[in-house]
């Protein structure tokens, strides 16, 4: 039979919880829009310089050339910055797991 005090505990472990969570979701977000408003500032200053660098340009053959060297950087930069905030939804879902597992432990019955 459940007793009054296991359902009072299992209530404040459960806001615990709640609580270690929500703080972990926000500064996971956090760091998420700042590194994604990083990116976003860099790739726009990147592009500003290149189109400056660009109308200066004599030839078609210079131009092509630094239109490839511009490309091939802008998706490196994509690629890496992805990669990176990849890692930070993953290390944020864990985090938000964190508080739950003890109590997943507990819910779970032995086989």
């Amino acid at each position: 039979m459940i007793k009054v005090e296991e359902i009072q505990q299992y209530g404040k472990e459960q806001f615990e919880s709640a609580v270690a969570s929500a703080t972990t979701l926000q500064n996971g977000a956090q760091a998420i829009a700042t590194a994604v408003g990083d990116y976003t500032k860099k790739s726009f200053e990147d592009g500003n310089a290149f189109v400056t660098k660009l109308s200066g340009v004599k030839s078609l053959d210079k131009a092509i050339e630094m239109q490839t060297e511009y490309a091939k950087s802008t998706y490196d930069a994509f690629v890496a910055e992805s990669q990176k905030i990849g890692e930070l939804y993953a290390d944020l879902a864990k985090q938000a797991y964190k508080p739950f597992e003890g109590f997943v432990a507990k819910m779970t019955p032995a086989r």
